[in-house]
């Protein structure tokens, strides 16, 4: 794949699919940039080289034109972050698009509206995608958040173009998962938590044959507690799924992976930030009392695995870290990568969940990289071939 630094855009009109997919508050004001500061570097390159930028993105799921949906509520924080005016036109396509795109000279940022106000960007739809290419000399795609989908602005547009260029930001996704699963350091650690071990299953079935220790936390760890026999109370568990979490173990042994499983946990009678707490082994929780959190012993034993690693990938939390009093596992495994990541070891961190954690608790600047897509970045380490990707191969 060509990369930004193969290319020189001066005098070129350059089309960056972008993912602004970013958070507003009530009053329309961006709560998180930080999609907004992962595209500058991609942005600042284009204009140094003395070309110009047409930004497009797509923000929240509209059905049609919606006011709320609307990019103009971001140009603002764009303008800041990037530190160019950003100038920006109500539609993607149509006259109005097509004369302010005539009109941007070098060094000049144009962000176009939504793209999902049109039904065609979801769709692929081909004629759609041929118009917004007629715009620019070159294609880069520096979404990664989106890469995983067929739309005509992440996938079909790539064919319309002789340059078609990977974005040094989709670039930096790329390498990171490619040093997680393709590594020579040894040891390789993957944490995988969540609630839900059907929604992983893939990931953790791609990974074993690369990976040295496999911790699984959170929620899915209780199918795995009682498909070896142990009581789980009230907790959450997926009863038809423990056939697959044997497997998946007998699968680990094979493969020489030492799988680690939290040996305790906090429980409480009531699914609440204030019930009263008690810590139980887990494979001994109480009837009526489920457990929400790693216990205290269980967090110590993943920090020693952690502090070995010299590769980590954490996908998912420890517990119920949206409840602050059920934070702690989750708290005290970000602390331990960052530990790690401080003495030498590389960390990815990805998957919606983990990934505000590790916002939410200051965590994230320890992390040696965190990830931009959630779905992306699943689908890549299911093992996956993404289209947004493939098209500019």
């Amino acid at each position: 794949m060509k990369t930004t630094e193969d290319f020189n855009f001066k005098d070129k009109k350059t089309i960056i699919r972008v993912d602004f997919n970013v958070p507003l508050n009530t009053e329309f004001e961006v709560t998180d940039d930080s999609r907004i500061v992962a595209a500058k570097p991609t942005i600042i390159k284009v204009l140094e080289d003395g070309g110009s930028a047409i930004l497009m993105s797509h923000l929240g799921r509209p059905k049609g034109k919606e006011d709320k949906f609307s990019l103009r509520h971001i140009v603002k924080k764009v303008t800041e972050v990037i530190g160019v005016s950003v100038k920006f036109v109500n539609d993607c396509v149509g006259e109005e698009a097509e004369e302010a795109v005539k009109n941007l000279k070098n060094g000049e940022i144009l962000l176009l509206e939504n793209l999902r106000f049109h039904e065609e960007e979801k769709s692929g739809n081909e004629a759609f995608a041929k118009k917004l290419s007629t715009y620019a000399d070159v294609y880069i795609n520096d979404a990664f958040g989106t890469a995983h989908r067929a739309h005509a602005s992440t996938t079909v547009i790539a064919q319309f173009f002789e340059d078609k260029i990977v974005g040094k930001l989709l670039q930096k996704e790329i390498e990171s998962l490619d040093k997680v699963l393709h590594s020579k350091e040894k040891p390789v650690t993957a944490v995988i938590g969540g609630a839900k071990v059907s929604s992983k299953i893939t990931v953790i079935e791609n990974i074993l044959p690369r990976v040295d220790h496999l911790i699984i936390g959170g929620g899915m760890s209780f199918t795995f507690i009682k498909a070896k026999g142990g009581k789980i109370g009230n907790s959450l568990v997926e009863d038809d799924k423990q056939e697959l979490a044997l497997e998946i173990l007998k699968k680990a042994e094979a493969q020489n992976v030492q799988v680690h499983l939290p040996v305790d946990v906090i429980s409480v009678k009531e699914f609440d930030n204030n019930a009263e707490q008690i810590t139980e082994p887990i494979d001994q929780i109480t009837d009526d009392r489920m457990g929400l959190d790693a216990g205290p012993k269980s967090q110590s034993i993943f920090a020693e695995v952690i502090k070995g690693s010299k590769i980590i990938l954490w996908n998912g939390p420890l517990g119920v870290f949206e409840m602050e009093n059920f934070a702690k596992g989750t708290i005290a495994l970000g602390e331990a990568i960052g530990e790690a990541t401080k003495n030498g070891a590389f960390s990815l961190v990805g998957g919606g969940d983990s990934v505000a954690a590790a916002k939410q608790f200051g965590l994230a600047e320890q992390m040696s990289y965190v990830s931009t897509g959630g779905g992306a970045m699943l689908e890549m380490l299911e093992g996956k071939s993404l289209p947004g990707i493939k098209a500019l191969q």
